[in-house]
């Protein structure tokens, strides 16, 4: 009988850290849904089966900017909507506002434009029948310099709009957070995206560097707002340099767009123009350069990897629905 004891003695407890290495090593499952940053709310097909897919119930929709122009606050690119738009999600408003427009606010101003911006959301959704629910989002990259009065304007929105406000959070406001401050929200939504300037003369992808993004939230599981959200980018571009070294986008271009009998590759994400003529919409000329950035499915999931030892149950926005990115993707990462 004791024969029969020991061996089993012996194998539970390897099973066990077999089973427990199973379990750890499992993949984490997070709810996915979209930036929408359009002026106009039109869902192509692609678009729509996507949305609908998507296991987030929100959508986050810029309905406008706001920008302070000869002294006064303005809307600018103001939401439009097709009569064909429909989709099944929640939708929050969205709302990116410049630097500068905080820069030498009053109290007063402070109050108008948490006021304006509200009764404008309130306007637009109402006159496009919109299904929004109880948040607003707010985004701006803000500084040291205009901490306080925007902060003072998200408590301000908080009150006058009675709703959820979040805001946007970037990833040197993550690293310099005892400059830059701590927004006075319960939830943030992570850009991890932008991690440099395109127009910068740089081998690094400018849309997503990993190891740029793991140094700027290297401290991210010590960041005070405990409620993190995820952005993630799945846009392309081309970065054109001319003779004299300047630089200008063209949107959406990707890897497959350099396959011309005009251009010369000069690496798996450049090319060299060898004829002078209109391309993708532009007149470039021979030995102007383009350069391809684009974000790989290894890329996002190294990402998702490395926030899954500092956060926890954090959801996925993708930036952004557009036919042009979204087919072909794989969101299940």
């Amino acid at each position: 009988m004791l024969r029969n004891i020991i061996p089993m003695m012996k194998v539970t407890p390897l099973l066990l850290i077999l089973f427990l290495a199973v379990s750890c090593g499992k993949k984490q499952s997070h709810p996915y849904t979209f930036y929408y940053w359009k002026t106009r709310l039109a869902l192509d097909k692609t678009e729509k089966d996507v949305l609908h897919k998507a296991t987030d119930p929100y959508l986050y929709t810029r309905f406008f900017d706001v920008d302070k122009l000869e002294g006064k606050f303005q809307p600018v690119g103001v939401i439009t909507k097709d009569q064909s738009f429909s989709n099944d999600k929640n939708i929050v408003p969205t709302v990116f506002i410049t630097n500068r427009a905080f820069l030498n606010i009053t109290n007063e101003e402070i109050q108008f434009l948490a006021a304006s911006i509200n009764d404008l959301i309130t306007k637009k959704s109402s006159e496009y029948q919109l299904k929004t629910g109880n948040q607003i989002q707010i985004d701006c990259d803000w500084t040291a310099g205009t901490r306080d009065d925007y902060f003072k304007f998200l408590k301000k929105l908080k009150d006058v709009s009675k709703k959820t406000v979040t805001c946007t959070l970037r990833l040197h406001q993550v690293k310099d957070k005892n400059i830059m401050g701590v927004p006075p929200v319960e939830q943030v939504f992570l850009m991890c995206y932008s991690t440099s300037s395109p127009l910068e003369n740089s081998d690094k992808n400018s849309i997503l560097d990993v190891n740029t993004l793991k140094n700027y939230l290297s401290k991210l599981e010590n960041y005070p707002v405990k409620k993190i959200e995820v952005a993630l980018p799945i846009y392309s571009w081309g970065i054109v340099t001319n003779h004299l070294g300047k630089h200008k986008l063209i949107n959406a271009l990707s890897e497959k767009d350099l396959k011309n009998p005009d251009f010369k590759r000069t690496s798996d994400t450049e090319i060299e123009i060898q004829k002078d003529g209109f391309y993708f919409g532009s007149y470039l000329n021979k030995g102007f350069r383009i350069k391809i950035e684009e974000i790989s499915d290894e890329q996002l999931q190294e990402v998702i990897r490395f926030l899954e030892k500092k956060i926890s149950n954090f959801t996925i926005i993708y930036y952004q629905l557009d036919s042009k990115f979204v087919t072909g993707q794989n969101f299940s990462l």
